[in-house]
């Protein structure tokens, strides 16, 4: 690879990352922190959704993924899409109509109970941290391939950025940073595509070599009904993970309204399905010119950064590659950032006060821990894609039924949220750790924990029904008029039916904090 080639557009990145989120420093009231104000268009939104949940899952792993397994790993890029339709049809207008900051805003506010509300917030932190360490150790291991340098260097390059943008600006900026970042990362794979596809049809012959013959690739899949229970695990984990990701969640507080959350979520299918074209491609490709078999999954990642050079030789190919690698620190650095705002805000509302200084205090350890834990990690053979699943896979267990449940089911009470969030996500944690610690093997017992949505899923589900019907006399009082705040439009849930959902100790909380940015 072409060292200062490649430098240069990792220099280039970060610079347009620090310099747009610049903007930021307009960012001076509590909500331009937490959600912009509130004034952020449905398109860019859209685009800035896009660009934080394009992770290096979706830039490095499924290429990676497809190159070595074929084409069973195709429904990572639909999964990571569909979850999206799911997200809009049953969540996106509501979790905006309840003016609130964070998920456990939202549960507080529909349940009334801290309990509740702590419970959330260990889970939006552990899910938060937890999805931040395959972007780190992607970071490192891909500016080891591209420059050689040490593994730690990305993953502390990565951290250092994301660190000085969330500081600075919070949403509002990190908003402008990664509506670019979608862009950027979307030509980074689409031209170098075009290129590839194009040596491969034979339409060009680039100078300095032939194009290279294709290879048949070695690599095994998965067996039998094992490897059925795990797409049906996966698809479970994609689909109905995606609601309970905090960045994603809290992007959808940043809209105007209810509509254009929806219209927001509308565009993000569209620009979702554009993007995840371009990874197969990479890996179709991939499986067909790798000069062997990968040795691991981990090193598969390196798929995308590699094939260019491949195919493509001499001056034209290190360009390519240096164009590849640009767009993937974009996809490192807008899916931390969105990560880090999402936990930083909820440890400042629950440990630092709230206010602007209290989110830049509780910025740090949203950054620094998941660095520190991805220095460890960074060793790891696991894909990046399998590792994201994974948690995925709690994100589902946890916040999926208390969402869904919040909006839709009016009998549920705090105990039976609280049980079900502790079932749900106590189950896919456990196996996602004991999977990381290489147990179960290759049987069927490694397989369930390898996916575990298809069982701690609807675990979660029916602790949460049943805990909430043995409870029947915890219903919150103010059920009814919360969930005709959440579904009624903004203009007829107004007024004071909008002032009694908030009755309360700490659930005032949600109301008041909207208020301020006069949208309550």
């Amino acid at each position: 690879m072409n060292a200062p080639a490649n430098l240069t557009a990792v220099l280039l990145v970060v610079a347009v990352t620090v310099g747009i989120g610049g903007y930021g420093l307009r960012s001076r009231s509590t909500p331009d922190f937490y959600v912009a104000s509130r004034t952020v268009s449905p398109l860019r939104n859209a685009a800035a959704v896009s660009g934080e949940y394009v992770s290096a899952a979706s830039y490095l792993g499924i290429a990676g993924l497809l190159a070595t397994y074929g084409s069973t790993m195709l429904w990572y890029g639909i999964g990571y899409t569909a979850g999206y339709l799911v997200l809009l049809v049953l969540v996106a207008a509501p979790l905006r109509r309840s003016g609130a900051y964070t998920v456990s805003d939202f549960a507080e506010a529909r349940l009334g109970s801290m309990a509740v509300r702590r419970t959330a917030t260990v889970f939006v932190v552990l899910i938060g941290l937890l999805y931040q360490v395959p972007q780190l150790v992607g970071a490192g291991l891909a500016l080891h391939t591209a420059l050689g340098a040490p593994a730690w260097s990305g993953t502390v390059l990565v951290a250092a950025v994301v660190l000085v943008s969330v500081i600075t600006g919070g949403m509002r900026s990190v908003t402008l940073v990664q509506s670019v970042q979608y862009w950027l990362k979307l030509t980074a794979l689409a031209v170098p595509a075009l290129a590839l596809l194009l040596v491969w049809r034979g339409v060009w012959h680039p100078s300095g070599g032939p194009s290279p013959l294709p290879v048949a690739h070695a690599a095994g899949g998965h067996d039998g009904g094992q490897g059925l229970y795990g797409v049906y695990s996966l698809m479970v984990a994609l689909f109905l993970g995606t609601m309970g990701l905090p960045h994603v969640t809290a992007r959808f507080y940043t809209n105007p309204d209810g509509r254009a959350a929806r219209r927001t979520t509308v565009g993000v299918l569209g620009l979702l399905g554009v993007f995840y074209l371009l990874p197969e491609v990479y890996g179709g490709l991939g499986r067909l010119y790798a000069p062997g078999p990968a040795a691991a999954d981990r090193a598969a990642d390196t798929e995308v950064l590699l094939l260019p050079g491949r195919l493509v030789p001499g001056t034209t190919g290190q360009l390519l590659t240096a164009l590849v690698v640009a767009g993937a620190f974009a996809a490192f650095l807008s899916a931390c950032s969105g990560l880090a705002l999402s936990v930083a805000a909820v440890l400042s509302q629950d440990l630092f006060g709230g206010d602007v200084r209290g989110f830049r205090r509780a910025a740090a350890p949203a950054v620094l821990v998941p660095c520190a834990i991805a220095l460890l990690l960074s060793g790891s053979g696991m894909s990046v894609a399998h590792e994201v699943g994974l948690i995925f896979s709690v994100a589902a267990s946890t916040f999926c039924p208390l969402l869904v449940l919040g909006i839709w089911w009016r009998r549920l009470t705090a105990a039976g949220a609280v049980a079900g969030m502790l079932v749900g996500g106590g189950l896919s944690a456990a196996a996602l750790t004991l999977t990381l610690l290489g147990v179960g093997g290759t049987g069927w017992v490694g397989a369930l924990l390898a996916e575990p949505a298809a069982w701690s899923v609807p675990a979660a589900f029916l602790t949460m029904v049943g805990g909430s019907l043995l409870t029947p006399g915890r219903v919150p009082a103010a059920a009814s008029v919360m969930l005709a705040r959440l579904h009624l439009p903004e203009a007829l849930a107004a007024g004071p039916a909008d002032r009694s959902a908030a009755d309360g100790d700490r659930s005032s909380a949600v109301p008041a904090r909207s208020s301020r940015d006069g949208h309550h």
